[in-house]
């Protein structure tokens, strides 16, 4: 049973994790997740729920290295944090813990939590999707509700007018569809499941597209590039094609090629990436230039390693980067690059028993 919920809400200097990380405490002294490195956690434990006995309460923790403290937390971390600490069976915290439990879901909410100080109680307002609030604590106002819903439309200044109200989107998890059910997409399963992803495997092959092959995987399913369930991809998904059917993959290119998805990885070498993008362009009719420049063909940053966890941690690493706005060096075949290779190949026809994997 939860007795304790703690957030990060504000950070100076260095921190290891940003506002808006989560601690759950439960009675017997266990927790789940994390806000610091590993320094913080062990003290927040012990004291959370004397801290909390009178209430919700907002708690300052420095990790700037100290060698004549006692305790230097971090030993180093160079920070100061600030956590919120409340007690888990109130109305303001099962509205938090309801928020974060939708979003798991797909609903996207917007949480604004008015911070205790000394007078003034904890509250908390929930607003969806819709801009209706899902939830208000009592005691709440109208002006503070206008003003809060104020903050979270284009140009609203209610966050920096208020330092005492900590604003957050609770945001639905980074979707990630894998098509293609082969051995190799097994580890790229298991490590965005690492990152808390919501993973989808899909395969034309009712014999690898199995549940029991990907248990990390939200879903499993049989699909083809016609299918409502490839056709759903939305343009905040990452999508990386790795069925090694070239079929497969160039009809499934020319379905999702239109979707556009914020990441697109196409796995395979150089000059079968080259082919794929010439004739799902011609599907499409549109130019080798519109699809280079929404595909990451060489799939994966080029991290160096074989076999396909190395490879796997490539593409992950590359979907993180993109999907956070940090792309790097990332491999982008070029409308020059396909031009080559379309040359050096017969474009007529592929050698199906072509290993798929870049190993250059």
């Amino acid at each position: 049973m939860a007795t304790v919920f703690v957030t990060l809400v504000r950070t100076e200097g260095s921190s290891y994790r940003r506002p808006g990380a989560r601690l759950l405490l439960g009675q017997q002294g266990q927790y789940a997740g994390t806000i610091s490195g590993g320094c913080l956690e062990a003290e927040v434990v012990r004291k959370a729920a004397w801290l909390v006995r009178g209430g919700a309460v907002v708690e300052r923790y420095s990790t700037m290295f100290d060698d004549t403290a006692e305790i230097p937390f971090g030993l180093g971390c160079g920070g100061v944090v600030d956590l919120l600490l409340e007690p888990a069976d109130t109305p303001e915290c099962r509205a938090m813990l309801n928020a974060l439990e939708g979003a798991l879901a797909g609903d996207e909410v917007t949480v604004l939590t008015w911070l205790p100080s000394e007078g003034r109680a904890l509250k908390r307002a929930v607003l969806s999707a819709n801009g209706d609030f899902a939830y208000v604590s009592v005691g709440l106002t109208e002006s503070e509700l206008a003003e809060a819903r104020a903050a979270i439309l284009p140009g609203g200044e209610f966050e920096s007018a208020c330092s005492e109200v900590f604003v957050e989107r609770i945001a639905t998890p980074q979707r990630l569809f894998v098509l293609g059910a082969g051995d190799d997409a097994k580890p790229v399963v298991s490590m965005a499941a690492l990152l808390g992803w919501s993973v989808s495997v899909m395969d034309g092959r009712a014999h690898m597209a199995r549940a029991e092959r990907f248990p990390e995987a939200e879903q499993v399913i049989v699909a083809s590039a016609t299918s409502r369930e490839v056709l759903s991809i939305r343009s905040d998904d990452a999508v990386v094609l790795m069925s090694h059917s070239y079929e497969q993959d160039r009809d499934l290119l020319a379905a999702v090629l239109p979707l556009s998805p914020k990441y697109l990885g196409l796995l395979g070498a150089r000059r079968r990436s080259s082919l794929l993008v010439s004739e799902a362009a011609a599907i499409l009719g549109w130019t080798i230039s519109e699809c280079c420049d929404r595909i990451f063909a060489p799939v994966g940053l080029d991290l160096g390693g074989d076999g396909p966890e190395a490879i796997a941690l490539a593409v992950i690493a590359e979907v993180q980067a993109c999907c956070m706005g940090k792309p790097g060096a990332s491999r982008r075949l070029s409308p020059e690059d396909i031009k080559r290779h379309l040359a050096e190949s017969d474009a007529g026809r592929y050698l199906q028993a072509q290993c798929a994997l870049d190993l250059a």
